[in-house]
């Protein structure tokens, strides 16, 4: 009796559990906890990886780092080529363009002039076919003064001297479509301009762009006007010597501008340490 006695009192106080603590809710341990007093040279900016994440940032300029389309690179190099590659006068004669003001006075008198569109065409033709099955006389009979365009059709004006003023764009690629026409236009004795550019002298005739338009006469208030623009031409364009004979580029960049200047200045200071060393100083 008494081993069992013995062995039952060791089970209990063995197996007797310690007392319960007091908890602590969530809510008091959040109200304990220290607050962090935020720097103010140093705020702190978390991270954000959800979407739209990694938009970039307000205010700076990462254009350097885009990978443009094709074309747009093209378009620079050759823009850079252009400056530092020396170009011969034929080509470099076309960075040459004419005023904004001069301009657009041009561009006013030939906007007078502007072909009739695809619609206003057929229209004048039915009232023509009408006015001829009437048995009246037709008094549109005379071709009117327009601008004329397309690079064949002005080539043959210019040849044979009907062309009174041609504009020429400034930017036609390839080059060497529109090349010679300033030579051809010296050589005939008709006044040109360069002007900019092609997509502008298109609109004016209703095409997307235009290498070269031409006016082969004016109505008698705009005569005055244009022989202004044809003195202008020949004095600025066609009886100008410095447009056949200087030649354009040999720009180096900016770190070989730098890399230039630093190696004559050295040049400088170690020419003057020979001269200081031989007494002549």
């Amino acid at each position: 009796l008494l081993l069992t006695s013995l062995s039952i009192n060791y089970s209990v106080e063995t197996f007797t559990m310690a007392p319960k603590g007091k908890k602590t809710s969530k809510k008091e341990e959040k109200a304990k906890a220290p607050v962090k007093v935020e720097d103010p040279l140093f705020p702190s900016r978390p991270k954000n990886f959800g979407i739209g994440g990694d938009v970039r940032p307000e205010g700076r300029d990462l254009s350097r780092f885009v990978k443009w389309p094709k074309y747009v690179r093209i378009q620079r190099q050759r823009a850079v080529l252009y400056q530092r590659l020396k170009v011969p006068p034929a080509i470099n004669q076309f960075t040459k363009t004419l005023g904004k003001n001069e301009a657009m006075t041009v561009f006013t008198l030939f906007n007078k002039y502007r072909p009739e569109t695809p619609a206003a065409k057929k229209q004048r033709l039915k009232e023509a076919a009408a006015a001829k099955a009437s048995g009246k006389e037709d008094s549109s009979s005379k071709a009117p003064n327009v601008v004329k365009f397309g690079l064949k059709h002005i080539t043959s004006l210019v040849e044979e001297k009907k062309a009174q003023l041609v504009l020429i764009a400034c930017d036609v690629d390839p080059i060497e479509t529109i090349m010679w026409m300033p030579a051809l236009c010296r050589k005939m004795q008709v006044p040109f301009m360069i002007v900019k550019d092609r997509a502008r002298l298109g609109a004016l005739v209703h095409q997307k762009s235009a290498t070269c338009l031409a006016l082969t006469g004016v109505g008698k208030a705009d005569e005055a006007q244009l022989n202004l623009l044809k003195d202008l031409a020949m004095e600025k364009y066609n009886n100008n010597p410095e447009l056949i004979r200087k030649w354009g580029g040999g720009k180096m960049g900016l770190k070989t501008q730098a890399k230039l200047d630093k190696r004559a200045k050295a040049l400088a200071t170690e020419e003057a340490k020979k001269l200081a060393s031989l007494g002549k100083a």
